[in-house]
């Protein structure tokens, strides 16, 4: 451990939502959240990162047509075990019957409890997507159902529905993502039956249930690929989605029955039904 480490505070004038995708994507190490932005803290120089940061504002400025600054102030602190100070500030967090929280937190008893370290993994609950995909597994996932978990991120939404005694199979494209899902997997003392990185093609099975938190463009891309693997009468979580991309997400979707539709902030998750054979 050196004696210093740089620590770099994010505050977004708005859309703090994209921004965390954003720094989930590019950020080597886990960052904390603060009531108006992030804090990233590192043992190696984040001016790349900041730089980084700045790039994806002008862009997003340009993307949306509207003003949105960005304040970062990058500092060198003394080193006075940071991570320990770190932990303090993340809390557990409850939806529906799952209890999502991290490993130096208790469990607690009645509900699903989920044991994820943000420092170590994407995805923890806290994202609006996340949570509804969640609210989605709480009430459509049953025991014995096959799930698939398409672009599983963290492993957390596999392990939730694996939580409600279900088989699930999961994949994403990003090995960090797939090393991450193992982690959690042992972590949580649960089996996927297939974990794997690549696409949703790459499985033969049919499923009850599929979850995609990903983005509107991704999933519109791999909405025949998604139909091919549903049974007969089968749900899809659909998630990820801004809600100015909705409609689009919807026409690729559009012989399947819109079961419910899940809003939080400017963040959509549609849960559809297959109605038979398309």
């Amino acid at each position: 451990m050196t004696d210093h480490y740089y620590m770099l505070v994010v505050k977004p004038s708005s859309h703090l939502e994209l921004f965390s995708d954003f720094l989930v994507d590019v950020v080597p190490v886990g960052f904390e959240e603060i009531d108006d932005g992030f804090i990233i803290r590192s043992e190696e120089d984040l001016e790349t990162v900041m730089w980084g940061i700045e790039q994806f504002s002008e862009a997003l400025q340009r993307a949306l047509g509207q003003v949105v600054d960005v304040e970062l102030t990058l500092t060198k602190e003394k080193n006075d075990d940071w991570i320990a100070q770190y932990q303090q500030g993340i809390t557990p967090v409850q939806i529906d019957s799952f209890y999502i929280h991290p490993t130096w937190e208790a469990p607690k008893e009645g509900l699903y409890n989920i044991a994820i370290d943000p420092a170590l993994a994407f995805g923890t609950g806290h994202h609006p997507t996340t949570a509804s995909c969640l609210r989605g597994i709480a009430k459509y996932v049953k025991e014995g159902d096959e799930v698939m978990d398409v672009g599983c991120g963290s492993g957390i939404l596999a392990i939730a529905a694996i939580k409600k005694g279900a088989v699930v199979d999961a994949c994403d494209t990003d090995p960090l993502s797939v090393e991450n899902a193992i982690v959690n997997g042992a972590q949580n003392h649960i089996a996927y039956r297939r974990l794997w990185e690549g696409p949703v093609t790459e499985s033969n099975e049919k499923y009850d249930v599929i979850i995609a938190n990903i983005v509107a463009d991704v999933l519109v891309f791999i909405a025949s690929d998604l139909k091919k693997r549903l049974r007969e009468g089968g749900i899809i979580i659909l998630s990820g989605i801004m809600d100015k991309y909705e409609d689009k997400v919807l026409r690729a979707y559009k012989n399947f029955e819109l079961t419910e539709r899940l809003v939080e902030n400017e963040w959509v998750t549609l849960v559809v039904t297959q109605k038979g054979n398309e």
